[in-house]
């Protein structure tokens, strides 16, 4: 079937409108109407080139929410008209050890909700559409508390935040979030509802009383001089957020002795490490989004402690506009495209 998009035909190219191919639904398929796709800065980096080759033309988006249209003979959780999102993936091989143990995302033959190839040889394409059709365990429950535009995001934003911190965080830990953008302005919230004492480390002090009002209770900015030192052997855990950073190792060193800092931002670029920061015992670590099971889990507890996403929403015509400004940092702090708008010319 048919449905209407916004795509690019190169990694120079506007998103313009365009029209999609779905599969109609197999026994175990879930045909989707969308209602919300949140920008993520990774569908900046897949469709401008910046993470190697794109399958173009391409539709990215893996912040999806929308309502159920049609189900598949086989499957048993859902029906038409319930409330569902769909993150990153939308299969795995369902055998390996890690899709086992519910960690789909590090499976080697997982395919990703936009630039993958999937089991027919077709290139995925993501939630800039009006529909999508996705197998029954890559569907998430979203939550009646949570309201379907702020929810979207979670599908990302929410899940890679939440995994390192579910992991990491005890109540009264001193946790620092490294960036209050898309990632950030979700963590603050997931790590202070897990009871840990969150600072925000950002660039300046201009987005300062948003993070107070999001639950940290400290802010710092880099600019102001001496702000490292200041920090030294101060948290138990960093969760950096951001996709640049001119030194790893000065964030490493605000750590106490035996402190994590997990790596959640995607440079495009190597930085740089000294090594001998990580001593005595600290841990640099990374992360990738969560799997399934973490992935309901994660849109379970955000409703139970009101943990949602801050958005402006926006049309299909918007699009390219709003990829220049996530890049320059002036969303607060998540576009959210209306895929209603998706079809309008």
């Amino acid at each position: 079937m048919l449905t209407h998009a916004y795509g690019f035909v190169s990694s120079t190219s506007p998103c313009s409108p365009t029209q999609i191919e779905r599969r109609e639904p197999g026994p175990k398929d879930v045909l989707i109407d969308i209602a919300y796709c949140g920008i993520c800065h990774s569908d900046i980096h897949t469709a401008r080139g910046e993470w190697g080759k794109g399958h173009y033309p391409l539709v990215v988006g893996h912040e999806i929410t929308g309502t159920v249209r049609a189900v598949g003979a086989d499957v048993k959780a859902y029906k038409p008209g319930d409330r569902v999102g769909v993150g990153c993936m939308v299969d795995s091989c369902g055998e390996c050890e890690y899709c086992a143990q519910g960690l789909e995302q590090f499976c080697d033959h997982g395919i990703f909700t936009y630039n993958s190839r999937d089991q027919w040889g077709q290139t995925t394409q993501g939630g800039y559409s009006q529909a999508i059709t996705v197998q029954e365990h890559f569907v998430f429950s979203i939550p009646d508390a949570i309201a379907m535009d702020e929810g979207a995001p979670l599908l990302c934003a929410g899940v890679t935040t939440y995994s390192p911190l579910k992991r990491w965080v005890q109540p009264g830990m001193k946790v620092a979030i490294v960036g209050l953008g898309g990632l950030g302005h979700v963590g603050v919230q997931i790590a202070a509802a897990m009871g840990a004492d969150v600072s925000v480390i950002s660039h300046t002090m201009s987005k300062q009383a948003d993070g107070l009002a999001l639950g940290a209770s400290a802010y710092y900015a880099t600019e102001e001089e001496g702000t490292f030192k200041r920090l030294a052997n101060q948290f138990d855990m960093i969760l950096s957020t951001v996709s640049s950073t001119d030194d790893y190792t000065s964030y490493i060193n605000c750590l106490n002795k035996t402190g994590v800092m997990v790596n959640v931002g995607m440079p495009a670029s190597p930085v740089d490490i000294y090594i001998r920061a990580l001593s005595p015992r600290r841990t640099l670590q990374g992360s990738l989004i969560g799997g399934c099971p973490e992935t309901q889990e994660m849109l379970d507890f955000c409703a139970e402690k009101g943990v949602r996403a801050r958005i402006e929403t926006i049309t299909g015509d918007q699009i390219t506009d709003a990829f220049d400004k996530v890049v320059r940092s002036q969303v607060r702090y998540r576009y959210v495209i209306d895929a209603n708008t998706l079809g309008q010319r």
